[in-house]
């Protein structure tokens, strides 16, 4: 994680932790796609959306995603949710949020803004 967050600056992150735990804090230039939005198929719910207004990289699915969560299980399913509208990189951090907050993974001026 702390590779990929150094190195890789095209690496898109998502939280699939809800809104308000989102807004509360995240990781740098983490963008929030809840697993509460969740809906079975590609083009529904949550992942439309993301898609429509640029959580996505919809100019190309090959590019790296990695989705963290409360916990493994939360970013595992926005994970395969999203492996599933297409896109043809993605992984998840099995660990929870905590112990990515712990490792210095954060933004000290909160999730809206780059650090």
């Amino acid at each position: 994680m702390r590779y990929v967050m150094d190195n890789d600056r095209t690496a898109v992150w998502l939280d699939a932790r809800d809104p308000a735990e989102f807004r509360a804090r995240s990781i740098a230039n983490a963008r929030n796609l809840p697993h509460v939005g969740l809906k079975p198929g590609s083009d529904v719910g949550e992942i439309k959306q993301a898609k429509d207004d640029g959580r996505l990289p919809m100019e190309d699915h090959n590019t790296r995603i990695i989705v963290f969560g409360r916990d493994g299980a939360q970013a595992r399913a926005v994970a395969e949710a999203v492996a599933q509208a297409a896109f043809h990189n993605v992984s998840f951090f099995a660990g929870s949020f905590d112990s990515l907050w712990a490792v210095g993974a954060r933004c000290p001026f909160g999730p809206d803004r780059e650090c």
